[in-house]
């Protein structure tokens, strides 16, 4: 499958007409129909149908068009930017996070990276601290920044904070209005955990804490999202641990509470390549080390 093809294909799906399609993008309309034609043949399925005398979406084309919006858009900007640094104008540099990293520490971090040199490409990649670990050593990131304590030979790992959990809780729960909660109470409630795969992750990390502590929680629901877990907690299915800068992400429906338990705490990590000498990452990591320490 030709990324030409998919251009095609987003180009007929949005017109819903192979003349405009072809108008638009300069070409005859028998090559662009031939094209469309090789792409429903390597997919198995069709992806438009006759609708009286135009054409709409089928399902598998709705689908397809979908999944493929956002990769095209992502690959249009990393051959950009490819452009840039191939002609030297710019040097690329990856970072990749976890999304809970959003909520406190990072907005800031990223903003002043991106100023501490106008010719460095600043690239974000939204990944498991797992999947940052293989993207490091396989060069595809040059910084990573997780929450669950991973050990590798080949990576360097610095814990630049350490955050308090809080409970997530429905608005109108029984707990709602106190100021604290303790383990006890949390064994009581049937709790949502999160990410559900790939694992190691978050989840297996609050899952460590009241197994190190002796306790069992009674897990409800597994999923993958944050933002599904506190839904989820919205719509009374159960509570959720959390890291204490969640609390940014304000609902009229959820109530975050302090969790008053010794030890339960989650990391903001940061990981890079042992055998990266690169001045900019020196630059990188001290500037993540001083931003840290402010924010503490």
């Amino acid at each position: 499958m030709e990324l030409r093809q998919i251009r095609y294909f987003h180009c007929v799906a949005r017109e819903l007409s192979f003349t405009r399609a072809a108008r638009l993008l300069h070409i005859a309309q028998p090559p662009l129909s031939r094209q469309i034609k090789l792409l429903e043949e390597e997919l198995g399925v069709k992806v438009f149908e006759r609708q009286g005398r135009g054409i709409r979406l089928t399902d598998a084309g709705k689908y397809f068009m979908d999944h493929t919006q956002k990769m095209t858009q992502q690959l249009e900007e990393t051959i950009k930017a490819t452009q840039r640094i191939g002609k030297k104008d710019r040097v690329w540099f990856g970072v990749g996070f976890v999304p809970s990293t959003l909520y406190g520490y990072m907005p800031d971090f990223i903003r002043e990276l991106r100023e501490l040199n106008a010719k460095v490409e600043i690239g974000l990649v939204e990944m498991t601290t797992l999947q940052q670990f293989e993207a490091l050593k396989m060069g595809r990131i040059d910084l990573g920044m997780g929450r669950i304590k991973l050990s590798d030979p080949e990576i360097a790992r610095l814990v630049l904070l350490d955050e308090p959990l809080v409970v997530a809780v429905p608005r109108h729960h029984r707990l709602a209005s106190v100021s604290g909660i303790g383990v006890n109470e949390i064994l009581q409630e049937s709790l949502i955990v999160y990410p559900a795969s790939p694992r190691p992750s978050y989840a297996d990390h609050v899952l460590d804490l009241f197994s190190q502590h002796g306790y069992t929680p009674n897990v409800v629901q597994e999923v993958n999202e944050l933002q599904t877990a506190i839904g989820l907690v919205a719509a009374g299915i159960g509570v959720s641990l959390v890291p204490e800068s969640v609390k940014r992400l304000l609902r009229d429906d959820v109530v975050y509470i302090d969790f008053q338990a010794t030890g339960f705490t989650s990391p903001v990590m940061m990981s890079w390549r042992k055998n990266d000498e690169s001045e900019f990452l020196k630059e990188v990591v001290g500037l993540a080390k001083k931003m840290a320490m402010g924010y503490k």
